[in-house]
């Protein structure tokens, strides 16, 4: 080879290792940030936080549960205050809890009266109040209601420091008359939620109106101890503001960011403490030695009472138990932190292996780089796990693998472009099946994409048209080419668009798939979207086919996602790039169950859980032909950031309506359908109401499990 071709293409290796290089070096300065490499920083993070979790209960803190069992006894929330104040009154008589704490909000007077026995019942007692802070007025929102507690440290003791703090623009508090007779109390809102919904951080103080007020885990910590002395450490530079190191309480340090803010210290997966039933308490069915002394959080796990939060251990992680964590953290010394060397740790494994990755690749043959690739890979990896384990250190590492691997495999994709010229007849043969943006990415990576069978998890959508056969019996062999021509073509384009592979057309009905040949991990979510495009395409043919006299069209549509097998499937005559497997069928008996059920699209619990972002609404159970095995089967409704209140409470209430209808408790669940077909007639209502009046006559089985059984497709 020429000298002059190896050292231009020795240039081009180095050019790509810098260019890649800057991107990432760009990121660690945040300039900009980039969203991809956090995100990626994020489930780095929460992976560490599972994998090296203590687990196991401890048995020091206890959370005194308002679930649905107590609400079936005491009632619905909030409690009468009298109840609330006996509970109050054994906890500390009768089982001796050292220290309480309400992870629920006092601020306004009971129902039925009672504050001043349930003000009264604080009293001498080591109570703390829970309160929100607000980061943000609405027009017309006062600013505070009820009030704060004492603040833990006042603006007097602040004038030399210049942290920055998370500052409240207003606040809703408890009763004047509990929170003067509490002993103090604390914040329990999550000011500090990461880009992605989850919940990691959360600061120890707020500040408001120049005063410092504490989180409710850290009220309740300090009251534990005793109330010892409160402070902040800094570093040695004498610049305050910058420099802030951790947080004392007593002889404890705990470690912080800029912002006093902590790393919540998850133990394990939910219920890693004992939960306790407030009815328990009242009937004083406890095991004493469960609460003697005990750290105790009254909070809420019950459904309708919607306090849960995304954590980097559970989507639906229940939120006093959050407070838990951090409580236990506190105690245990066992807050991780970023120290602030970490910034250049990063900048200077950026370097080291950039300085790797372009001087020892070019050298390296394609398999001999995977392994160089895979080495720095595992010692990074290994590294940072070391410091998180022995040292608590939380060291960012996106930044290195994300190099690492994109440096790398672009270097890996270069020698492979140029050395061994990677086979490009598979984008020609995928060609026919997938959209042109797809099959240009398998070209310009020269990825090997594999023609034979193998499982993934993907998304497959059918659509039929309703009444075809009706249809097509007024037309004749022209108008229903031509027909099936106007509205299958609008079909295709929107599922290229969202990068589907279109897999067979079967008169009026598509098939098509997502996830393969290329990997998808938005497949659900691509899934729906078209579905929701071809509704559109459907209505917007409305015009031009009443021009024609022809009738309008309306389609059904089927997602499941799940395991599926995909590959070419045939016969030596004739073969297809296809998927086949039981979630492919049930893609198929859904798209059928529409006109059943009355909606445009109905999913499976697969494509539910893949779509975090949209709200569906859970149909039926149902045991569809040929399956043994009971489906749930939802509606997708739309992205729950668009949904209006009047969208929400007529969602609330069909779940209300659907849980009676489950629970064989047929006359509330009527009354329910009743009023939700008042509001806006529909077939599924009246499905249900059918099915009540059935029931009501001829009960199920008294083992009956809610499904209900599909004989046909």
């Amino acid at each position: 080879m020429p000298l002059a071709t190896r050292t231009a293409r020795l240039l081009i290796r180095l050019l790509i290792s810098t260019v890649v290089l800057i991107i990432f070096s760009m990121h660690v300065a945040g300039k900009p940030r980039f969203e991809a490499i956090d995100r990626m920083e994020n489930y780095l993070y929460d992976v560490r936080v599972r994998t090296t979790m203590p687990g196991g209960i401890d048995d020091r803190i206890v959370i005194v549960d308002i679930d649905e069992a107590s609400q079936v006894q005491l009632g619905q929330w909030p409690w009468e205050r009298e109840t609330l104040a006996g509970i109050l009154d054994i906890l500390f008589d009768d089982y001796g809890v050292n220290v309480l704490g309400f992870d629920v909000l006092f601020a306004e007077a009971g129902r039925g009266g009672g504050n001043e026995t349930f003000a009264e019942s604080f009293i001498a007692r080591n109570i703390v109040t829970g309160f929100v802070f607000k980061d943000s007025l609405s027009q017309n929102e006062p600013e505070f209601t009820g009030v704060l507690p004492t603040a833990f440290i006042p603006a007097a003791d602040l004038t030399d420091i210049s942290v920055p703090f998370v500052t409240a623009a207003g606040y809703a508090g408890s009763l004047q008359a509990l929170q003067e007779n509490a002993s103090g109390g604390g914040f329990f809102d999550s000011p500090l939620i990461d880009s992605d919904g989850v919940f990691r951080r959360t600061p120890l103080v707020q500040r408001y109106r120049g005063d410092l007020y504490p989180a409710l885990a850290l009220a309740l910590t300090h009251s534990a101890m005793g109330a010892p002395p409160v402070g902040f450490k800094f570093a040695g530079s004498e610049r305050r503001g910058i420099d802030l190191e951790s947080f004392r309480i007593g002889d404890k340090e705990i470690p912080v960011n800029e912002q006093a803010a902590v790393f919540i210290p998850f133990r394990g997966p939910q219920e890693s403490f004992r939960f306790i039933p407030a009815r328990d308490i009242v009937n004083k069915t406890a095991p004493r030695e469960w609460l003697a002394d005990k750290i105790v959080l009254v909070g809420a796990s019950a459904a309708g009472l919607l306090d849960l939060r995304s954590t980097p251990v559970g989507q639906r992680y229940i939120g006093v138990e959050v407070h838990a964590n951090l409580v236990a953290g506190l105690l245990d010394g066992t807050i991780r932190r970023q120290p602030a060397w970490s910034n250049g740790l990063e900048f200077t494994l950026l370097f080291l292996i950039g300085a790797l990755v372009a001087l020892l690749l070019p050298k390296l043959s394609p398999q001999s780089s995977l392994l160089m690739v895979a080495a720095i890979l595992a010692l990074t990896m290994t590294t940072n796990l070391w410091l998180w384990t022995s040292f608590n250190l939380v060291i960012p590492i996106a930044s290195i693998i994300g190099f690492t691997l994109v440096a790398g495999l672009l270097q890996i994709t270069y020698g492979f472009f140029v050395e061994q010229r990677n086979k490009r007849h598979l984008s020609q043969i995928f060609g026919q099946y997938i959209p042109p943006g797809v099959v240009e990415e398998i070209d310009a990576s020269g990825a090997e994409v594999s023609l034979e069978g193998e499982t993934r998890v993907m998304s497959v959508l059918f659509s039929d048209v309703r009444g075809f056969t009706t249809i097509s019996e007024g037309l004749d062999a022209r108008e229903l080419t031509q027909m099936m021509n106007e509205f299958l073509t609008p079909f295709t384009r929107v599922i290229q668009e969202h990068r589907g592979t279109i897999d067979k057309y079967m008169g009026d009905c598509v098939m098509a798939f997502w996830g393969a040949p290329l990997q998808d991990e938005n497949h659900a979510r691509h899934a729906l979207l078209a579905a929701f495009g071809m509704l559109q395409a459907v209505e917007s043919l409305d015009e031009a086919f009443a021009a024609k006299g022809w009738p309008p069209i309306r389609v059904g549509v089927g997602i499941a996602s799940g395991d599926m097998n995909v590959g070419n499937m045939g016969s030596e005559f004739r073969i297809a790039y296809t998927v086949m497997g039981d979630t492919v069928n049930l893609g198929s008996r859904l798209e059928g169950l529409t006109k059943q059920y009355g909606v445009d699209i109905i999913v499976n619990e697969g494509t539910v859980a893949d779509i975090p972002e949209f709200t569906f609404r859970e149909l039926d159970l149902v045991r569809v032909k040929g399956k043994t095995k009971p489906v749930a089967i939802f509606e997708p409704i739309g992205e729950t950031r668009t949904l209006d209140e009047k969208e929400l409470s007529t969602l609330a209430d069909y779940e209300k309506a659907l849980a009676g209808y489950r629970r064989c408790d047929w006359e509330i669940s009527r009354q329910l359908f009743e009023k939700l077909t008042e509001q806006k007639g529909e077939l599924l209502y009246n499905a249900y109401l059918d099915r009540i009046e059935r029931f009501k006559q001829e009960p199920p089985p008294a083992d009956w499990d809610g499904v209900f059984d599909h004989l046909s497709k």
